[in-house]
Formats: structure tokens, sequence, C-alpha cells
């Protein structure tokens, strides 16, 4: 059983941009939260969940790192002058 939901979580493309993961992580959760999925689904569903959230993990690092290069190596704050 463990091994189909691994399978077919793994098998899913991956996001083409943090809006799109981050859409597909609140349908996740809502169809999670609602409790209607069998539990091989639930399985698959938890594993997307945490590939998603890794992916805009990183993509938020990334920017904060282009943020930092465009600020001279710090991060300000938004409300600086």
């Amino acid at each position: 059983m463990a091994r189909t939901a691994k399978s077919t979580a793994d098998t899913l493309p991956a996001p083409a941009s943090y809006e799109e993961a981050l859409a597909e992580l609140e349908q996740l959760v809502g169809k999670m939260e609602a409790g209607a999925l069998p539990l091989d689904q639930l399985l698959a569903s938890y594993q997307r969940g945490a590939q998603l959230l890794q992916f805009c993990r990183t993509r938020l690092e990334a920017v904060e790192e282009q943020v930092k290069l465009l600020e001279d190596g710090q991060l300000k704050p938004w409300d600086a002058a």
C-alpha cells in the first residue's frame, strides 16, 4: 500500500511556480481536513503536500537571497525608507 502511495506522489510533476504549488497545497489540505479521502490517497496527499511545502520553502529562500543581493547583502524590512 505505502509503495503505491509513494510512487503516485513521486510521479507528479513539479509545480511550475510558487503560486501553483501553494494553490495545490491548499487544495490538498482542504481535502485532507474534510476527511473525504481513503487511507491510500490520504498518505499520497500527505507526501505530495510535503513535496510542495519543500518546493515553496526553497523558492522563498531563493527569492530572499536575491533580495539580499539587491540590498547589498542585508535583508531590510519592507517599510524601511
